[in-house]
């Protein structure tokens, strides 16, 4: 059996925060909306930025609360104060306005205390059809008109510039909807990075379906992309078919070539999946997907299921603290195996990692 390493106390606290939510006392800012971290607020426990979850009706029954005492914000559990916590401020980039009139937290949010994400195509094909993912969220911050459908190279690189000088943004996350023509969607991309890197010089991470075609990949690559994301999401076949029809469509052959050409593309440790722990699967399968992705050189991220209100799956509840616990045990013996770290990591979830615990329990 695999030596497991020993369990970070911040580590620990991590996951629980990440599972359980917080109850916020006081005003403090939130995201409402979209894809990714949806919903919640960023702290910053030991340094450590954590997005955690603040509107899901789990969250608002959690045990951990925060307050604001004398200027300062304390995190309690029941009424045992534990320890200060940072809180990552309203962005100041948050006040401006592109050059044509798009105000741009509708173009980029802050993710973490550095890292600025967007969804470039906010609609995708799948949304009103059985083969959606059930956990996604993709187009409802667009049917709230918090953003737009379709975001610019030109308006991307304004933000991007505009959010290092304004806010120390370290780099840029670049997602989208499934738009039905890939070839289309990796090509405006292309433009978005060659923009956003000659205006900002900051690095980008790209997180797409994987491609019939490797070729497109190269394209990617030859405008400047630093790391790209490959998510599978699960590795147990029948919950994969269930939460995510056409990943499942896709089948792993085809997502393992396009991991296999990213690497080879891109290195060890800048291509990665999500694993959502969560969502019904065994927690072998995760084990073994793991360990199956960090042969490859793909780091493996392990997030705990994120119910996002107004989704398909609202009503669900993350998986217990101590599920991560253990699977995070597990897995940071597996990238210490397959020599992969957090810290190597260009741009992306991984490099901002306020959504997992795991990259405490790196050894």
């Amino acid at each position: 059996m695999r030596k497991k390493n020993k369990v970070p106390v911040w580590g620990e606290i991590i996951a629980e925060l990440l599972t359980q939510g917080v109850r916020i006392k006081g005003d403090i800012t939130k995201r409402k909306g979209g894809a990714g971290p949806s919903e919640g607020c960023t702290l910053l426990v030991n340094e450590i930025p954590v997005n955690v979850p603040v509107d899901g009706s789990y969250a608002k029954q959690s045990s951990y609360v925060v307050k604001k005492i004398n200027g300062i914000f304390f995190l309690f559990r029941g009424d045992i104060k534990l320890f200060s916590v940072g809180m990552v401020p309203r962005p100041k980039f948050y006040d401006y306005v592109t050059s044509d009139g798009i105000a741009y937290d509708k173009i980029a949010l802050l993710h973490g205390k550095d890292c600025l994400a967007t969804t470039v195509f906010q609609k995708c094909i799948y949304w009103n059809s059985d083969k959606r993912c059930k956990f996604c969220g993709i187009e409802l911050s667009l049917n709230s008109k918090r953003t737009t459908a379709v975001k610019t190279p030109a308006q991307l690189a304004e933000v991007a510039g505009t959010a290092k000088e304004t806010d120390g943004i370290g780099h840029v996350v670049m997602t989208t909807g499934c738009t039905g023509s890939l070839k289309h969607t990796i090509r405006h991309l292309c433009d978005c990075i060659y923009e956003i890197k000659a205006f900002s010089g900051l690095p980008v991470h790209v997180q797409i379906e994987p491609p019939n075609d490797p070729s497109l990949l190269n394209e990617l690559k030859d405008a400047g992309l630093d790391t790209i994301g490959l998510h599978i999401e699960s590795f147990d076949e029948e919950i994969l078919a269930k939460m995510a029809p056409i990943k499942s469509e896709i089948g792993l052959k085809w997502y393992t070539k396009a991991w296999e050409v990213s690497v080879d593309l891109f290195g060890k440790n800048q291509v990665s999946s999500f694993l959502i722990v969560g969502l019904g699967e065994t927690k072998r399968s995760i084990i073994k997907g793991a360990e199956y992705l960090a042969k490859l050189g793909v780091y493996p991220f392990v997030v705990p299921l994120r119910p996002i209100p107004g989704s398909l799956m609202e009503n669900a509840k993350p998986p217990e603290s101590s599920v991560m616990v253990e699977l995070c045990q597990e897995v940071g013996s597996i990238l210490h195996k397959y020599n992969l770290s957090s810290k190597q990591n260009k741009a992306g979830c991984v490099r901002c990692g306020a959504c997992s615990a795991l990259p405490e329990f790196e050894i």
